[in-house]
C-alpha cells in the first residue's frame, strides 16, 4: 500500500500547490517549479477533483511509464540504425570517386594515342586530299568535254538535218542547245557558256534565216503586207492548197523556234539596254514586261516596219512634227486593213499549233511599238513646243480611242498612254494646259456675248439659264475630263482633278470680282446672269460628285493620301472615304456660299421696291369697305394698283433672267396692321385670288400653295357672324383649358380648323384675326 500511499501524496501536492510549497520546505531551502499548465490539464482530465477516482493513479503511472520506455527503444533504435547508412554512402562516393579517376586516366591516355595517330596519319590524309582534289579536277575536265562533246553532236545533228532538209530534227537539236543553256546560266564556265551560246545563235540564225525566207515567199504569193483595203480574194485562185499547206508547215515550224529564239532575244536586250534592236521586238514597253512577239508574227512586221521607217524617219516629208496623224493615222489604217488576213490565213494555225494568243492582236503589239518608238523620241523634241506638244497628246489620245474601240485591242495590254506618264511629258502637259484653260477662260470672259445665253431664245434648254461664259467653261472643264480619263494611273488622274479644282476657284474668283461691279443693280441682267453662272456650275459639280468616275478617283485619293490632294485633314479624308463627301466639296461651299449672298441682296433690292408700293394698300381703310352684298361688281382695290404692277413688272423680269422662282411674299404685314370690315375682307380676297395669285398662274400651277397663310388669313376674315363667334369661343378656351375634349366629345380646335380649310396657322393666330373681324360683337 506504499504506493498508492505515495500516489495520493503525489496528487494532493499537484491539486495543493500551497501545501506542495509547506512540504518543499521542509525538504529543501530552494522552492520547486511550477507543473506545466499541461500536466495540470492532463491530471484533472484523468483523475478530477473526485478523491475516489485517486486509485487510478497507480494504473496512470504504468501506462505512462510503459509509453516512456516504447519511446526511448524508438530513439536508440533510430539513432543506432543512422550511422551505417551514413557510412555506406560515403563508402559509395569514395567508390564512385576512384572510378571516375580512373576514367579521366584512360581518357587521357587514348587521347594521347589518338593524337600521335592523327599526327603519323596527317602527310598521308595531305596526299590523299591531293589525289581527291585531282580526281575532282578529272571528273569536272570530264563533264566539261562531255558538254563540250554534246554541244558538237547537237551541232553537227543540226549540220546533218539542215543538209537533209529534215528541219524538224534541227529546230529539235536547237532547242536541246537552248534547254542545255538554260542548265547552264549558273554555271562558272563563261567560256563554255560563251561557245554554246555562239553555236545556238549561229544554228538558230541559219533556221530562222531559212525559214523566214521560205516564209516571206508564201506572204508574197498571199499578197502581204496589205497596206491598203483590199479589194479581191486575199487567197490566190491557183496552187492555193499548196500554198496554204505550206504556210502552215511554216509557220508551225517558227512557232517551234520560239523558245531559242526568246531565249537569244532576251540575251541580246540584256546585253545592250537602251540600244535599238533590229528585230520586231518592243523598244518602248511600259514598265510591265510584255512576253516577246510570236515569231511568225515579227516576220510578218518586217516589210511594214521598213515602210513606216522610211516614211516617218529621215528627211522625209511625211516626217513632220507637226503631223503625227500621218504616222499614226497609217498604223491604224494597217491594222484594220491587215484584220481579216490575220483572222482567216494565221489564227487557224495558231490554234492548231495549241498557242493561246490572237494572231491580230499580235500584229497590233508588234504595230505598236513602232509607233511608241516614235511618239516617244517625238515627245522628248517637243517639250519647249507647247503648240505642237499639245496637238501630239491630242493625237496620241486619239489614237488611243481608236485602238480601243474600232481595234478592239484589249484593255489589259498598253497602248501609247503610258508614254505620256512620264515625268517630264505628264508635267509639261499639266503646265499647257493650265495655261490654255486660263487664256481661254480670260477670253470667254471677255467676249461680246459671255453673259448672255445662247439658248435664250429655245425655253425648252434654257432651264438654269447659264450665261456662254459658264457653259464654255464647264464644256472645257469637261473636255479636259475626257483627255485624262483614259489615263492607266490614278495618281496622274488625281493631278488633272487638283488642275480643274483650281480653275473652278479661278473662276469663281473672276465672277466675284464681276459681281462687286455689278452689286450697284442687283435687278439687272449681268448680274443675274453671274448668279446663274454659279447656279449652273454648283449644280453639275454636285452632279459629277455622284458620277461614278469621280467616285473610283475619290477612293483612289483615299488610298493615296493627302500627297495627292494637298490640304485635307483627316476629317475630310474621312468623309471621302466613307462617300458623305465629294471632291468638289470645298468648291460647292464657297459656291453655295456667293450664290446666297447673291440671292440675299437681289431679293432684299426687290422686296423693298415692292415694300414701297405696297405702303397705300397697306393703310388702305379696310374697316369702312361696304359690304360684297351691297357692290354690284368687286373690283381691284386702286391702292393695290401699284403694288401689283410693281410685283408684276418684277415677276416677268426675273422670270427673264432667272432660272427658279425666288419670290414667296409675306402679306402678314397687311393683315395684321388693320381691322376689317366684312367688305373689306371680300376685298382683300378678291384682290389676292382675282389678282395677285394669277400674277404667278404664268410660273406654276396652283400659285395659292406659295400663299397658304394669306388664302387662310381671308377664308378666317371672310367667315359669317355665327361661324365666327362659335370658333372664337372654341379657341378661348382651347386657350385657356378649361375643356378636356376627348371628354366631351367636341371637335378640337385643330380639328375644327381643318374642317374650314386652315392647315397651317396655329389656334392662337386665327383668334388673333378673328379679333380684327369689326362685325364681331365686342370689336
Amino acid at each position: 500500500m506504499a504506493a498508492p500511499a505515495a500516489a495520493e501524496r503525489t496528487t494532493d501536492s499537484l491539486l495543493n500547490p500551497a501545501n506542495k510549497t509547506n512540504h518543499g520546505s521542509e525538504t529543501s531551502s530552494v522552492a520547486p517549479k511550477e507543473p506545466p499548465d499541461f500536466v495540470v490539464d492532463f491530471v484533472v482530465k484523468e483523475v478530477g477533483s473526485d478523491l475516489k477516482s485517486l486509485k487510478n493513479v497507480g494504473e496512470l503511472l504504468e501506462k505512462l511509464r510503459e509509453e516512456n520506455m516504447a519511446l526511448e527503444e524508438q530513439v536508440l533504435s533510430v539513432s543506432s540504425s543512422v550511422p551505417p547508412k551514413v557510412s555506406a554512402a560515403l563508402c559509395a562516393a569514395e567508390e564512385a570517386r576512384c572510378s571516375l579517376e580512373e576514367l579521366l586516366q584512360r581518357e587521357r591516355l587514348v587521347s594521347n594515342k589518338l593524337h600521335q595517330h592523327l599526327q603519323g596519319a596527317q602527310p598521308w590524309m595531305d596526299r590523299l586530299g591531293q589525289t581527291f582534289n585531282q580526281v575532282d579536277i578529272i571528273e569536272r575536265h570530264l563533264k566539261y568535254l562531255r558538254c563540250l562533246q554534246h554541244i558538237e553532236e547537237l551541232s553537227a545533228a543540226v549540220q546533218q538535218c539542215l543538209m537533209t532538209s529534215s528541219v524538224w530534227e534541227a529546230i529539235r537539236a536547237v532547242d536541246s542547245m537552248a534547254a542545255l543553256d538554260a542548265g547552264l546560266s549558273q554555271s562558272g564556265c563563261s567560256h563554255l557558256q560563251d561557245f554554246l551560246r555562239e553555236t545556238l545563235h549561229f544554228w538558230h540564225k541559219i533556221i530562222k534565216d531559212r525559214l523566214a525566207n521560205d516564209f516571206e515567199k508564201i506572204l508574197t504569193q498571199l499578197h502581204w503586207p496589205i497596206i491598203s483595203p483590199p479589194t479581191q480574194s486575199l487567197t490566190p485562185a491557183a496552187n492555193s492548197q499548196e500554198i496554204s499547206s505550206q504556210l502552215d508547215l511554216l509557220v508551225t515550224q517558227l512557232l517551234a523556234l520560239q523558245t531559242s529564239d526568246d531565249l537569244i532575244s532576251q540575251r541580246a536586250s540584256a546585253s545592250s539596254q537602251g540600244a535599238p534592236s533590229t528585230q520586231m521586238v518592243s523598244t518602248a514597253t511600259p514598265l510591265s514586261q510584255e512576253p516577246p512577239l510570236c515569231l511568225p508574227i515579227q516576220i510578218m512586221l518586217l516589210p511594214l516596219g521598213k515602210r513606216f521607217r522610211y516614211h516617218f524617219y529621215g528627211n522625209r516629208q511625211t516626217n513632220s512634227l507637226s503631223k503625227p496623224e500621218w504616222y499614226l493615222t497609217q498604223v491604224l489604217m494597217w491594222m484594220s486593213n491587215s484584220s481579216a488576213f490575220m483572222e482567216e490565213k494565221i489564227q487557224p494555225i495558231l490554234d492548231r499549233a495549241g498557242v493561246a494568243i490572237s494572231a491580230r492582236v499580235e500584229l497590233c503589239r508588234g504595230l505598236l511599238c513602232l509607233v511608241q518608238e516614235k511618239v516617244a523620241s517625238d515627245a522628248s523634241r517637243l517639250l519647249y513646243d507647247d503648240v505642237l506638244f499639245c496637238h501630239l497628246v491630242e493625237e496620241v489620245l486619239q489614237f488611243e480611242k481608236e485602238l480601243r474601240s474600232n481595234q478592239s485591242y484589249p484593255a489589259v495590254l498598253p497602248g501609247l498612254l503610258h508614254l505620256l506618264l512620264d515625268d517630264a511629258i505628264l508635267q509639261k502637259w499639266l503646265t499647257v494646259e493650265k495655261k490654255m484653260a486660263v487664256e481661254k477662260m480670260d477670253a470667254m470672259l471677255s467676249a461680246e456675248g459671255a453673259w448672255s445665253s445662247q439658248y435664250k431664245d429655245i425655253s425648252d434648254m434654257d432651264e438654269l439659264k447659264a450665261p456662254d461664259c459658264a457653259e464654255t467653261f464647264m464644256t472645257l472643264l469637261q473636255v479636259i475630263t475626257e483627255r485624262y480619263r483614259a489615263l492607266p494611273c490614278p495618281s496622274a488622274q488625281l493631278k488633272f482633278l487638283g488642275l480643274q479644282r483650281e480653275l473652278v476657284d479661278d473662276f469663281r474668283i473672276r465672277l466675284t470680282q464681276v459681281m462687286k461691279e455689278e452689286s450697284r443693280c442687283p435687278l439687272g441682267p449681268r448680274y443675274c446672269a453671274i448668279l446663274n453662272a454659279v447656279n449652273y456650275i454648283s449644280t453639275i459639280l454636285g452632279d459629277w460628285g455622284d458620277n461614278v468616275f469621280f467616285l473610283q478617283l475619290q477612293q483612289a485619293a483615299v488610298s493615296l493620301g493627302e500627297e495627292v490632294l494637298q490640304g485635307l485633314g483627316v476629317i475630310e479624308l474621312g468623309r471621302l472615304a466613307s462617300l458623305e463627301g465629294s471632291l468638289f466639296e470645298g468648291l460647292l461651299g464657297l459656291l453655295d456660299r456667293l450664290k446666297g449672298d447673291m440671292m440675299g441682296r437681289l431679293l432684299e433690292w426687290t422686296m423693298r421696291e415692292i415694300t414701297e408700293n405696297a405702303k397705300p394698300y397697306c393703310q388702305d381703310r379696310w374697316l369702312s369697305l361696304p359690304s360684297q352684298h351691297d357692290q354690284s361688281t368687286m373690283t381691284l382695290s386702286s391702292s393695290a394698283c401699284p403694288m401689283m404692277l410693281c410685283v408684276r413688272d418684277r415677276l416677268l423680269h426675273l422670270h427673264q433672267v432667272l432660272s427658279l422662282s425666288l419670290f414667296q411674299l409675306a402679306w402678314q404685314d397687311v393683315i395684321l396692321s388693320n381691322h376689317f370690315s366684312d367688305g373689306g375682307a371680300a376685298q382683300l380676297q378678291f384682290d389676292m385670288t382675282r389678282n395677285l395669285f394669277p400674277l404667278f398662274g404664268h410660273y406654276c400651277k396652283r400659285p395659292e400653295n406659295f400663299f397658304k397663310h394669306v388664302k387662310e388669313a381671308y377664308i378666317i376674315l371672310c367667315l359669317n357672324i355665327g361661324s365666327a363667334l362659335l370658333l372664337r369661343n372654341l379657341l378661348k378656351e382651347s386657350a385657356e383649358e378649361v375643356r378636356d375634349w376627348a371628354i366631351t366629345g367636341d371637335p378640337s380646335p385643330e380639328s375644327a380648323l381643318n374642317e374650314l380649310g386652315v392647315y397651317c396657322l396655329a389656334p392662337c393666330d386665327v383668334l388673333i384675326l378673328l379679333n380684327l373681324k369689326a362685325s364681331l360683337p365686342g370689336q
